[in-house]
C-alpha cells in the first residue's frame, strides 16, 4: 500500500484558480503563493459579510488513543462525498504545527484518498502564518525586555512577567531558561521559558479575530505580566500592538488549497485543544459558509476538548452554530478504551467493543447536551470484524444515535457516501436547538465545576493555593465572566491520562490559571499538561528526506 505521500505526489493538482472558481472566488481576489496555495483577499472576506450561511458541520471524535481516529480524514473525506452528492461543500481546517510533524503525532492533512494538498507544503512551512505568529510572539517579549531594560516606566515587576516566548518545535530544553545574563547591556536577568507556537494567545487570538481591527483590539487587551501592586499590564500599556498587527496583516488571511478530489479547502490557524481552543480561525469557517453550501470542519482530540471549545468559546463569534455533528470512532479504538493492548487489537474482541463503547456513549450524551443532532462515523480498519461491527450498531441503536461505517482512506469520496447521505438526511429533517454549556455570569469555579461534571463524568474540582488566590485575583480584575479554556490530557475524560474509558467519581485538579483576556477567555491548567512538548525516542524527523529535486521523502 502507498503511504500518505505517495498517495500525495500522484496527484495532478489543479491550478489554485480554478479551485477557488468552483465556490464563485475571482482570481483578482487570490494573493498567490505558487501555483497551488492562495490565501483569500480582504476585499472577497468583506463582500461576503451578508451573504446567508450554509450549513456548517462539526467534525470531532472519542479521546484519542494509539491505535488512531482519523478525524481530520473523515473530515476530508465527508466533504469529498458531499460533492459528490452535488451539495457545494467546502472544508475548514487547523494547519499543522512542526513540533507534531517532526515528532510523533503526525500532520493534519489528513491520510490516504482523503487528504488536503499539497500535503508537504501544508505540513511544513506553508504560507508562514506559523513563523509570522512565532515572530509576533517574540517581538511582544523583546519589547518587555527592551522596557525593563530602558527603566521600566510601567514599574512591571520582572518576577511577575507572564508571557513567554514561543517556538514551533518540541523542544522540552526550552521548558525553563534564564535571559539577560552576561553583563547590564544584556537586559535584566529574569526567569522565562518557552511554549510551543500553537499554545500562544497570538495564535488563539488569530483564530478568533473577525478582521485587522478586532485583531488589533485582541492583541491589545493582552495581559503580559503585574506590576509591583499586583495590577495587570497590557500589550495596551506598552502601546506595541499597532506594530504586531502590522507583523500579522498577512497571516490573518485564510489559506486556500483542495483536496485529491478538487474540494475547496480553507486550512488556516492551529491552535492545539488540550492547551487552547483546538479550533481552525473564525475567518475561514465564516467564509467557508458564506461561499459554500455545506461547511464541514473539525475540532481537535475528542469532544471533551475540541467539540466543548468549539461550542463553548468559538461559536458565539461565528455567524451560526453547527447544523449537526459526526462523532468519529474507530473499533480498534474502543477496544483500547475497552481495556485491549494495543499489540492485541487485531484479534477480534466483541467484549471489548462493548466495554469500550461507554467512551464513545459519554461524547454523543454530551453533544446532546448543546442540543445538536449528531451522527456517528467509524473509520474502518482491515481488521474489524462483522461481529465487532453489528455488536457496535446495536449499541448505537440502543442509544438511537444513527451510525455509519467509512473508508474514506482507502476508497476516497467513495467510501463516505453512506456517512454524507445520512448526514444530509440528518440535517434536512432535524433542527438544532443549540445552547451553551454554561453562562459567562456564572462564577470561574462554577464554570469550571459544570465542565467537568457535566461533559468529563468527574465528581468534583479541586482548586491549588495558587489556583484559589488566582480566582480571587481576577475576579477583582473582572475577568472572571470570560468563558473557560480547559488545558487537560487528551487521552482521557480525566486528568489521569491512564484512565481510558468512561471513569465516574474522579476529581479533577487545577493546578493554576491563566488570564488569555486578549483571546477572551481564562485557561485552567489541570494534570501535569505542558505548553511545550518534548520529542521522542525516535522522532518522525529520523526518516525525513529531501532528494536532488526537492521532493519531499518520509514525510508520513
Amino acid at each position: 500500500m502507498k503511504s500518505d505521500i505517495e498517495i500525495a505526489q500522484d496527484v495532478k493538482l489543479q491550478p489554485i484558480a480554478q479551485i477557488a472558481e468552483k465556490v464563485g472566488i475571482e482570481t483578482d481576489n487570490l494573493e498567490l503563493y505558487g501555483k497551488y496555495k492562495a490565501k483569500i483577499s480582504f476585499d472577497k472576506i468583506k463582500s461576503l459579510k451578508n451573504q446567508e450561511s450554509g450549513k456548517l458541520i462539526l467534525v470531532t471524535a472519542i479521546n484519542p488513543t494509539p491505535a488512531g481516529e482519523g478525524k481530520s480524514t473523515v473530515t476530508i473525506g465527508l466533504a469529498d462525498a458531499l460533492n459528490q452528492l452535488g451539495k457545494k461543500t467546502m472544508i475548514a481546517l487547523r494547519e499543522p504545527s512542526l513540533g507534531p510533524v517532526m515528532g510523533i503525532k503526525g500532520g493534519a492533512a489528513g491520510g490516504g484518498y482523503a487528504q488536503v494538498l499539497p500535503m508537504e507544503d501544508i505540513n511544513l512551512h506553508f504560507t508562514g502564518d506559523m513563523h509570522a505568529i512565532t515572530t509576533a510572539n517574540n517581538a511582544l517579549s523583546a519589547l518587555i525586555d527592551n522596557h525593563l531594560h530602558q527603566g521600566n516606566e510601567l514599574g512591571i515587576d520582572q518576577r511577575r512577567i507572564i508571557w513567554k516566548r514561543v517556538v514551533d518545535l518540541n523542544d522540552r530544553a526550552l521548558r525553563h531558561v534564564t535571559v539577560g545574563l552576561g553583563s547590564p547591556v544584556n537586559g535584566i536577568p529574569r526567569e522565562d521559558g518557552f511554549d510551543i507556537t500553537v499554545a500562544s494567545e497570538i495564535m488563539a487570538i488569530l483564530c478568533l479575530a473577525t478582521d485587522l481591527k478586532d485583531l488589533k483590539e485582541r492583541l491589545s487587551n493582552i495581559v503580559i505580566g503585574y506590576r509591583y501592586d499586583r495590577s495587570p499590564v497590557y500589550v495596551r500599556d506598552l502601546k506595541v500592538e499597532g506594530a504586531l498587527t502590522l507583523i500579522l496583516k498577512d497571516a490573518i488571511k485564510p489559506n486556500l488549497v483542495q483536496t485529491i478530489y478538487g474540494t475547496p479547502a480553507l486550512v488556516h490557524g492551529g491552535p492545539f485543544a488540550n492547551i487552547a481552543h483546538g479550533c481552525n480561525s473564525v475567518l475561514a469557517t465564516t467564509t467557508a459558509l458564506a461561499l459554500a453550501d455545506y461547511a464541514v470542519t473539525e475540532a481537535g482530540f475528542g469532544a471533551d476538548l475540541g467539540a466543548e471549545k468549539f461550542l463553548d468559546i468559538k461559536t458565539p463569534n461565528l455567524p451560526k452554530s453547527p447544523d449537526a455533528v459526526v462523532i468519529v470512532a474507530t473499533l480498534r479504538a474502543l477496544k483500547m478504551h475497552g481495556g485491549v493492548a494495543k499489540a492485541d487489537l487485531k484479534q477480534e474482541n466483541v467484549q471489548a467493543v462493548k466495554a469500550g463503547f461507554a467512551n464513545l456513549k459519554r461524547h454523543v450524551e454530551n453533544i446532546r447536551k448543546f442540543g445538536l443532532p449528531l451522527v456517528v462515523a467509524i473509520n474502518e480498519f482491515v481488521s474489524d470484524t462483522k461481529e465487532e461491527i453489528a455488536a457496535l450498531k446495536e449499541l448505537c441503536e440502543q442509544i438511537a444515535v444513527p451510525v455509519e461505517l467509512t473508508s474514506v482512506w482507502a476508497d476516497g469520496a467513495e467510501g463516505g457516501q453512506a456517512l454524507a447521505k445520512r448526514l444530509v438526511e440528518l440535517v434536512e429533517h432535524q433542527t438544532s436547538d443549540y445552547h451553551r454549556l454554561y453562562d459567562n455570569g456564572a462564577s470561574l469555579e462554577e464554570k469550571i465545576a459544570t465542565i467537568v461534571k457535566e461533559i468529563y463524568g468527574g465528581k468534583g474540582v479541586e482548586f491549588t493555593a495558587k489556583a484559589k488566590a488566582q480566582l480571587k485575583q481576577f475576579q477583582a480584575n473582572g475577568w472572571d465572566k470570560l468563558p473557560v479554556c480547559m488545558a487537560k490530557t487528551q487521552y482521557s475524560f480525566s486528568d489521569n491520562q491512564n484512565l481510558l474509558g468512561a471513569p465516574n467519581d474522579f476529581t479533577i485538579t487545577i493546578s493554576e490559571l491563566v488570564p488569555k483576556t486578549g483571546a477572551g477567555f481564562i485557561v485552567a491548567l489541570t494534570g501535569n499538561v505542558m505548553t511545550m512538548p518534548g520529542l521522542p525516542k525516535q522522532p518522525a524527523a529520523l526518516k525525513m528526506d529531501v532528494d536532488e529535486d526537492g521532493t519531499a521523502l518520509g514525510l508520513f
